[in-house]
């Protein structure tokens, strides 16, 4: 069954949700950040993804004391993205408690850096791979370049690259439903490679039509916040996988 991973994003230390990744159009939910992730850990989620949007925006991370924070109140694993740029940051983000770290703006525009780095850390580094229009966007959304995910997954597929969450930007935060065509065709491409789902979920049956097609993880965040889906949904869902 496809694996359900609860999204907590932040900015000044508060779960906020963008729509279509703009800054702009924020919505801040009530409820410390270290509160949900246990709610959500509580409920049998085996990994929760965090977003540093403070630290996407400013090219280092800005929430750390947060993931700390996070990192002491649940034992789930935790994939951390936004603001790392270097080295030195993502040993912090590892250091400050993720498992996981993603790397979206570095694969795209240093890619001999994210190689590095997956010689370093193997499966516990993400290709963060988000789209607008067709083309990848770096530093918090804020920027496009003219790369293709799949070129990006055959030029680290050799050196060891494991996971890649492809975040459609069209339809984040919109609970219009994902991309489910890109996400087949990627993950029909690249077998190897676990692809997650991210953008668009609203229903509990948007997840069976991707558990479905055979996709392996999908990352939910507005839907849970305006609870089109439950912590009992996952629980269930959790349950039966």
């Amino acid at each position: 069954m496809i694996q359900i991973i609860p999204a907590i994003d932040l900015i000044e230390g508060r779960c906020v949700r963008l729509t279509r990744g703009d800054y702009g159009q924020k919505k801040v939910y009530d409820g410390a950040p270290a509160d949900l992730a246990r709610q959500y850990a509580d409920a049998g989620v085996r990994r929760i993804h965090l977003v540093d949007l403070d630290g996407a925006k400013a090219g280092e991370p800005r929430n750390l004391k947060v993931l700390e924070a996070i990192a002491s109140a649940v034992d789930c694993e935790l994939e951390w993205g936004g603001g790392i740029a270097n080295t030195e940051a993502l040993k912090g983000v590892f250091q400050a408690g993720a498992t996981h770290a993603i790397a979206g703006s570095v694969a795209a525009l240093k890619p001999e850096l994210f190689e590095e780095w997956l010689g370093l850390y193997g499966a516990a580094l993400i290709l963060g791979a988000d789209v607008r229009d067709g083309r990848i966007a770096v530093k918090g959304w804020l920027e496009q370049v003219p790369v293709a995910i799949e070129d990006l997954v055959r030029r680290f597929l050799p050196l060891g690259l494991k996971e890649c969450i492809v975040t459609d930007i069209s339809r984040d935060g919109m609970l219009e439903g994902p991309s489910s065509a890109l996400y087949q065709r990627l993950q029909g491409a690249f077998l190897e490679l676990s692809f997650t789902v991210s953008g668009g979920i609203s229903s509990m049956e948007d997840i069976r039509a991707l558990d479905a097609l055979g996709l392996k993880k999908v990352i939910v965040g507005k839907a849970l916040y305006e609870e089109r889906i439950t912590l009992k949904d996952i629980a269930l869902w959790s349950q039966n996988a």
